[in-house]
């Protein structure tokens, strides 16, 4: 993994390295139609995260970031959650906090989500992970409705719902958007997701406008589902810069 982000040309100063605890691992089982199911492994690398003293790599890239993105499921041991949290500590205030909510039943807790929530600016969430919401906070009536309610309960700057082939929705400037799925040969669905996070946050931080910002996140996440494996290479159109 260090040696595929090294030739990428990624920094990996701040990644932690364990040397007797085994990386973090998930077998994942996909369907005839492409859509996946996971079994991620217990007390891994991950598990033990830690937000090192004062100083440390991951403090400071975390203190220069423009962008913060977290879930629920590197913080369900009370070290790792006490870590994210002791990171989230040091991003600068006019910077994004993104809470890709990534619910892995079992792996998540009421109070995590909550806590999140208030410590997020942005949220992402999926088809299956909004009615977690809803029932959690008590949201009723329409998604649009929901997403409203979530977002102004917990004043986040915008909210993002994916709807897997139906497509995806976005809360943003107060304004309720919805972009229709594409229609593609879904291969492999593994990725979608970060995918349209990713594109998601590079929008806000680019200042796209909204309408643009769902159009491609939702074209990436597209063309994700059609390939093989999670991070596929993106066409060189694509390029976001």
């Amino acid at each position: 993994a260090l040696a595929l982000l090294q030739s990428r040309g990624r920094d990996t100063e701040a990644i932690e390295v364990l040397p007797d605890v085994p990386t973090g691992t998930v077998h994942v089982e996909v369907d005839a139609s492409g859509h996946p199911r996971f079994d991620i492994v217990r007390d891994v690398a991950w598990d033990r995260l830690t937000a090192g003293d004062a100083g440390s790599a991951a403090r400071v890239r975390a203190a220069t970031a423009d962008a913060v993105c977290f879930g629920t499921l590197a913080q369900r041991t009370p070290g790792a959650r006490a870590a994210v949290h002791g990171l989230l500590e040091e991003v600068r205030a006019n910077a994004l906090r993104v809470f890709d909510i990534n619910l892995r039943p079992p792996f998540h807790a009421p109070d995590v989500i909550e806590e999140s929530l208030w410590r997020s600016d942005v949220l992402k969430l999926n088809e299956d992970e909004l009615p977690v919401l809803a029932e959690q906070f008590g949201l009723a009536g329409s998604v649009e409705g929901q997403v409203r309610a979530v977002a102004g309960r917990f004043g986040l700057r915008a909210v993002a719902l994916t709807l897997g082939a139906r497509g995806a929705g976005l809360l943003m400037e107060d304004t309720w958007m919805t972009e229709p799925g594409r229609v593609v040969d879904v291969r492999d669905a593994v990725g979608a997701g970060d995918a349209f996070t990713a594109v998601l946050i590079m929008g806000l931080l680019l200042k796209w406008d909204a309408r643009a910002i769902l159009a491609r996140a939702t074209e990436v996440a597209a063309h994700v589902c059609t390939q093989p494996g999670a991070t596929p290479v993106l066409p060189s159109a694509w390029r976001m810069a």
